[in-house]
C-alpha cells in the first residue's frame, strides 16, 4: 500500500461530492460550495499525482496548485458578489425555476 493512497482515495471523494452538489442542488450557494469541494479535490488529486518517491516533490506542480488556490479563492468572491446581486434582483435563493415577481424597485 502506497503512502499516497488515502489521499487519492481522500481527492476522488471529494470530487464526488463536488459533481453530486453541482448536479443536485437548487441553491446557489450549495453550487458554490460544491464548486469549492470539486476545485479542492482536484488541487489534492494534482498534488498526489505530482508527489515523487517518499521525500522528494516537484516544485512546479505546487506553484501551479498554489495559483490555483488563489485564482479559486477570487472566483468564489466573486460567486458570491453575483449570487447576493441576483438574490437582490429576484428575491429568491434558488435557479430552480422563475421568480414569482420581478426585479425589486421596478
Amino acid at each position: 500500500m502506497s503512502a499516497t493512497l488515502p489521499y487519492g482515495v481522500t481527492a476522488a471523494a471529494l470530487i464526488a461530492l463536488g459533481l453530486f452538489g453541482l448536479v443536485a442542488q437548487a441553491a446557489v450557494l450549495r453550487k458554490i460550495l460544491a464548486c469549492n469541494l470539486l476545485g479542492g479535490g482536484v488541487f489534492l488529486l494534482f498534488g498526489v499525482v505530482a508527489r515523487r518517491g517518499a521525500t522528494a516533490a516537484d516544485a512546479v506542480p505546487q506553484a501551479i496548485v498554489i495559483t490555483g488556490l488563489v485564482v479559486a479563492f477570487a472566483a468564489t468572491a466573486l460567486a458570491v458578489a453575483l449570487a447576493l446581486r441576483l438574490h437582490q434582483i429576484t428575491g429568491a435563493a434558488t435557479i430552480a425555476g422563475e421568480p414569482e415577481s420581478g426585479p425589486r424597485g421596478e
